[in-house]
């Protein structure tokens, strides 16, 4: 899976879960930053969600379901 994917995927989600918009989530779930498998061999990826306390907590929730099913992406 590509960061692109897994972004897609969390504003499914989040859409269908929660509502709102498209460009409200993929905004406040923000880039992810891929690190190289030789120094983060066992989760290779991170986001740092912005936007209100709801939905940084909404979003690291998801994050943490994420990272146990998909836990390095390819660049």
């Amino acid at each position: 899976m590509t960061a692109d994917q897994l972004i897609d995927r969390m504003v499914a989600r989040l859409l269908r879960d929660h509502g709102k918009a498209k460009h409200h989530w993929r905004r406040a779930i923000g880039p992810i930053r891929l690190y190289s498998r030789d120094t983060h061999p066992h989760c290779n990826w991170s986001a740092t969600p912005t936007g209100s306390a709801t939905d940084v907590v909404l979003i690291e929730a998801l994050l943490d379901d994420l990272r146990l099913a998909h836990p390095t992406l390819s660049a």
